[in-house]
């Protein structure tokens, strides 16, 4: 859980990089430390053995060995010093500060150093670390007397000094160095812990129970800034985002009630309105033939049959405007056959063919090859495309080009859907209009009744498809039909599961 925070992880990773970096500085001054204290201790143990190596010298020069005994006995009681001696070139021992050793064989490794002809080197005598170092005592003209003529090889003193000591320091300064580093990294991490749950973390969760508060509906809440900083920067924004949520929801909620109002008067019109068809439609009809019966009174040349005709066409218009308010207050429920989209264009476009404002038209079908069944209501898919494709049609008064162009797209999900294209030539629909182009009542034409766009919307919806247009003022309009694609054996699976198998 403590992974979650973003807090806690920052606070995580700023001790680790904290650490890193003070431990490497640490290491490294702990590397001197101890190179310093190596290169001390090599120094004083070459002083110590050059000291030595003179008073052995001058001892020698009078011919008193017996004073070279007594120097590496006083200089090996040193507690710096394991072991001073002179050993033969061969390895065998002449005068040591352990007198029991003389005249025994030199350790191996006291003998490499002088035998691979080093100075010195670093090794374990009774499990203690030793630095080992041999000097080579050679003889002079002084020398020549008791030793012989020519400079010559005549012992090598070897000084065998403690690090001991040394070690002691090394670790003592490690540990200092180590709780140094411990005491600043918790410093350093407190501070950086403070600061982050003081300044950053503490605003945060108050800013999260005021989105809280926001995401239950409350928007009263604001938050004071503290400081000048980044995070009263953010509250300062979160503060303005909500005053911009709250006068959008007074402004929503406005609309909504102008809508609702709209919708209640829609709602009332439209009960009104079918109920007046209803109450219309008869007395028409009884209208209509009653006309019809008197004019057959009328002879052939009788000026009144002309106003006769008139009337009858009137009505006609009025039992149209009529049946298509009744059709879009109750829509007939779709009989779904699988119908061939194609063969209902045809069918459409010859019917089309006999209509008066069609011969000027010059008609082009561009339909895809072996497209998919269609499981719609033929009758209602031919009303859509009849009532689009007249549209078009009565657009180009001076003729024009009409093309309707089918094919299989992919849509969303990944869905086949039946696409069909009816494009005309004429004069476009201006944009103002083109939001209002399916709303019920809303006609350009003298004679229409604005329910035409608006019943083919709600068929086409009532199959499951969309219907859309574009249009360009000059360049002409775009209506655009999309049905889904139904697969046979999934209907059938389909019915078998609704009636049981």
């Amino acid at each position: 859980m403590i992974f979650q925070s973003l807090v806690a992880r920052v606070i995580l990773l700023n001790i680790l990089l904290v650490s890193i970096v003070i431990g490497a500085f640490t290491m490294f001054h702990i590397r001197r430390e101890e190179e310093h204290l190596i290169n001390s201790t090599r120094r004083s143990a070459h002083l110590l053995l050059t000291t030595v190596e003179k008073a052995i010298f001058n001892s020698m020069r009078v011919g008193n060995s017996y004073d070279v005994q007594n120097i590496l006995e006083m200089v090996g009681r040193s507690h710096s010093v394991a072991t001073v001696r002179i050993f033969h070139p061969d390895g065998t021992i002449l005068k040591s500060s352990r007198p029991t050793e003389i005249g025994r064989r030199l350790r191996s490794f006291d003998l490499t150093l002088y035998q691979n002809n080093r100075v010195e080197g670093v090794f374990k005598v009774d499990g203690k670390d030793v630095l080992g170092l041999v000097r080579p005592i050679v003889t002079d003209e002084q020398c020549f007397l008791c030793h012989g003529e020519g400079r010559k090889v005549v012992g090598v003193l070897d000084l065998n000094f403690s690090l001991e000591q040394m070690t002691d320091q090394i670790w003592e300064s490690y540990q200092s160095f180590m709780l140094h580093m411990v005491v600043t990294i918790l410093i350093l991490s407190g501070g950086i812990s403070f600061l982050l749950l003081r300044f950053v973390r503490r605003p945060m969760e108050e800013m999260a129970d005021k989105m809280a508060l926001v995401e239950q509906g409350d928007l009263s809440v604001r938050l004071e800034p503290r400081y000048a900083d980044e995070m009263g920067s953010l509250i300062r924004s979160f503060n303005s985002m909500v005053d911009k949520l709250q006068r959008a929801r007074e402004e929503l909620e406005e609309v909504h009630y102008r809508q609702m109002q709209r919708a209640d008067r829609l709602a009332s019109v439209g009960e009104m309105a079918t109920g007046l068809a209803h109450e219309i439609k008869n007395p028409l009809a009884g209208i209509s033939g009653a006309i019809s019966v008197l004019a057959q009174d009328f002879p052939e040349d009788d000026p009144r049959r002309e106003v006769v005709d008139q009337v009858l066409e009137q009505i006609a218009r009025l039992n149209k405007t009529v049946t298509d308010l009744l059709y879009f207050g109750r829509p007939g429920k779709p009989e779904m056959t699988w119908v061939d989209i194609n063969n209902l264009i045809k069918e459409t476009l010859f019917f089309i063919s006999q209509h008066p404002e069609a011969r000027n038209i010059h008609r082009v079908k561009e339909l895809a090859r072996e497209l998919p069944p269609a499981l719609v209501d033929a009758k209602q898919i031919q009303q859509v495309l009849f009532n689009i494709i007249i549209n078009a049609i009565q657009a180009m008064e001076e003729g024009g080009t009409l093309t309707v162009h089918s094919s299989v797209k992919t849509g969303p999900r990944g869905r086949e859907l039946i696409h069909v294209e009816i494009r005309d030539t004429g004069p476009g629909i201006a944009p103002d209009m083109l939001d209002r182009i399916f709303t019920p009542f809303h006609t350009t034409k003298n004679q229409g009744t604005g329910l035409g766009l608006a019943i083919c919307k709600q068929l086409v919806e009532q199959h499951g498809g969309t219907i859309g247009v574009e249009s360009e003022v000059g360049e002409g309009t775009v209506f655009t039909i999309e049905l889904p694609v139904h697969f046979r054996p999934e209907i059938e699976a389909q019915a078998k599961e609704e009636t049981g198998g």
